[in-house]
Parts: C-alpha cells; sequence; structure tokens
C-alpha cells in the first residue's frame, strides 16, 4: 500500500510525534491540573465494572483454596474453636461486669457521649496509583457525600485519606505512600512524631523528641489533627536500625477488600451543656464571711475576687 520510502519516512516520524505529544500531555496537566484529574477520576468510574470482573475469579479461587484448606483440618479446626469458644465465654462475662461498671460511672459523671461519624462502606476495585505509587480506587456507589481528607479504615485501623472524589469511586492516600505524613501519638513515651511513607510497608516516624525516643513494640495512634481525630490505632513501633524507628501498620496494606471512609470533619466537637455541670457565680466580697465562717473579716481568699489587679 506504501512504497519503501514512505514507510521509511513514516518510521523516522514515529518517535518525534511520540515525544511531541508526551510533552504536550505533560504541558496540559500542570496547566489544566482540576481538568485532567476530573477526566482521569471519570475514565476510572467508567472502567470500574471491568475491574470488579477481572477480580472476580482471584476472589473466588481464594474463597476455594480456603475452604479445601479448612476441610483438611477439620478436627484440629473443631478443637481449636471449643477452646476459643470457652475462653470468649470467660471475656463475654468480664465484658459484661466492665459494661456495667462504666455505665454505671458514665451516669455518675454525666457523661456526654460523642456523636459517631457517618461513614460509606466500599470494595477496592483495584490497586490504582494514579498520581501516587501507593493507593487504591475505592467503589462506594451513588449518592454518597464524602470530602477530601475523609478518613478511611478497615476493621484492623487506620489506612490514609481520601484525596479524589468521583461519581462512584474515590481514591485513597495510603499511609505508606511517599506523600503521606500523618501526626502520631506513641503509647508509652507519650511522645509526638510524624508518620512518614516512604513506599514500603514500613513508614518511618521522624520529628519525634530527642529526649522521648520511640520505645520497641509500643503503640502508635493518630494525634488528632484538623479533621483527623485522635486516638485512631495504626500499628507498633519496630526499629530496622539504630536510630531508626518504623511502624508497623496494623492493617495489611497490601490485602485491602472492604472498606469504610469515616467523615470525622462534620462532627461538632463543642459540647452542650449537661445536667450535674456547676455553673460560675461571681461572689463579691461581702459574702466571703458567709461563705468562709473561719477567715477574718475583710479579709479575702485568694483568686476569689474577680477583678484584677490594680
Amino acid at each position: 500500500m506504501f512504497s519503501i520510502h514512505s514507510k521509511q519516512l513514516l518510521a523516522k516520524m514515529v518517535l518525534p510525534l511520540l515525544v511531541f505529544l508526551a510533552v504536550g500531555l505533560i504541558l496540559l496537566g500542570l496547566m489544566k491540573r482540576p481538568l485532567v484529574d476530573d477526566v482521569r477520576l471519570r475514565v476510572a468510574d467508567w472502567l470500574a465494572p471491568a475491574y470488579r470482573v477481572l477480580v472476580f475469579p482471584q476472589q473466588q479461587i481464594n474463597i476455594w483454596l480456603t475452604d479445601l484448606h479448612g476441610a483438611t483440618n477439620l478436627t484440629k479446626e473443631n478443637a481449636r474453636l471449643r477452646e476459643e469458644n470457652h475462653n470468649l465465654r470467660h471475656w463475654y462475662d468480664v465484658a459484661v461486669a466492665l459494661a456495667a461498671e462504666n455505665a454505671r460511672l458514665k451516669n455518675n459523671l454525666h457523661w456526654i457521649p460523642e456523636a459517631a461519624p457517618q461513614y460509606v462502606t466500599g470494595r477496592v476495585a483495584r490497586d490504582d496509583g494514579g498520581p501516587y505509587s501507593r493507593a487504591v480506587l475505592l467503589d462506594v456507589g451513588t449518592g454518597h457525600n464524602l470530602h477530601a481528607g475523609d478518613i478511611a479504615l478497615d476493621a484492623s485501623g487506620l489506612l490514609g485519606r481520601v484525596t479524589e472524589i468521583g461519581p462512584h469511586t474515590v481514591r485513597i492516600l495510603l499511609i505508606d505512600d511517599d506523600a503521606s505524613r500523618i501526626p502520631v501519638t506513641l503509647s508509652a513515651s507519650h511522645a509526638d512524631a510524624i508518620m512518614a511513607g516512604d513506599d514500603t510497608m514500613s513508614p518511618r516516624l521522624i520529628y519525634y523528641p530527642q529526649d522521648h525516643h520511640p520505645i520497641e513494640g509500643e503503640r502508635v495512634e493518630t494525634r488528632g489533627q484538623n479533621s483527623l481525630p485522635a486516638g485512631l490505632p495504626i500499628g507498633t513501633v519496630h526499629y530496622l536500625a539504630p536510630n531508626r524507628p518504623v511502624v508497623i501498620p496494623d492493617a495489611n496494606l497490601e490485602r485491602l477488600d472492604i472498606v469504610r471512609v469515616f467523615d470525622y470533619g462534620a462532627l461538632d466537637m463543642q459540647a452542650p451543656d449537661a445536667p450535674g455541670r456547676v455553673k460560675v457565680h461571681h461572689v463579691s466580697p461581702q459574702m466571703l464571711p458567709g461563705l468562709f465562717p473561719s477567715s477574718k473579716e475583710g479579709v479575702v481568699p485568694s483568686g476569689m475576687t474577680g477583678g484584677g489587679g490594680q
């Protein structure tokens, strides 16, 4: 169809055209970043059903292998389950007693329960790096009310935060990505630090006080900042080398399936007035002799005048 000279000319033009196209796409992404992000996420939404179809056979094979492995160890499994059932019954009785005691103490203190955060549950469609090397695409369906910065958790602990939102899917930046920086608190040493991802399974601990070095095996929790609440479990401290502490996450970031995204930013952190709270009344000097009979006339206890020193 084409002559030899035309084919040679086309072959020479392919590489410059590809380079020109790549440079143009890079410039377009820099100038129109919101537009490019929106197009990329819409394409991901459109391909999400295909991702689920591709993942379905792998999930079924894992289920069949698990069932086959369990069928070969029924005797040992039954013995183990009987022992666990006995232990769980003991801890159930302990938990009931502690729950009753906790409820009684809360009632005495007029404790105000915190509002439960709203959350959306979704399934990880596939690992999708996008602009990040460690991120996942979560299929949450339609009608969600998620925001950038919402917290992603599974049954074990913190996974990451929402970075991009689409009509059906959201992208979650995992805690082990190089772009992730999370303020944390160390439970044993009571020190604050920053957990920095480095594209490995063990994020680093940086900016901790030099007089409060992390302790091997101590728990790591969120410190609480902006929409990130305090006390969320993350993992434990481990030293890969001297002066090189890292965090071993509780969650298995390589095998994510069901993930919940919580909106902690929607909570009202101001507690309302409750029965039992003592209101502050201004006390005049004329009332002090009646309140403090043992004090001398005209002597005002320190801090009770209510006025500044002139």
